[in-house]
């Protein structure tokens, strides 16, 4: 693992803090969720959500 040079810590941010954004992210979808469907702005918002759960997931992996 690389220490940033300036502080002497590991880069990233603490795997508490990505496991918080995870949940973050998954209730944010689960509140928005609606049986009707979505306007194409909601479909599009909804997307990048999803998008950034899978990339924190991603992080999440390495940490676990």
């Amino acid at each position: 693992m690389r220490l940033n040079p300036i502080s002497g810590t590991a880069p990233g941010l603490p795997a508490a803090r990505l496991f918080e954004i995870h949940d973050c992210l998954t209730l944010a979808l689960d509140a928005t969720e609606r049986p009707s469907g979505y306007s194409e702005s909601e479909r599009e918002a909804r997307s990048y959500v999803r998008a950034a759960l899978r990339r924190v997931g991603k992080l999440l992996e390495g940490v676990a």
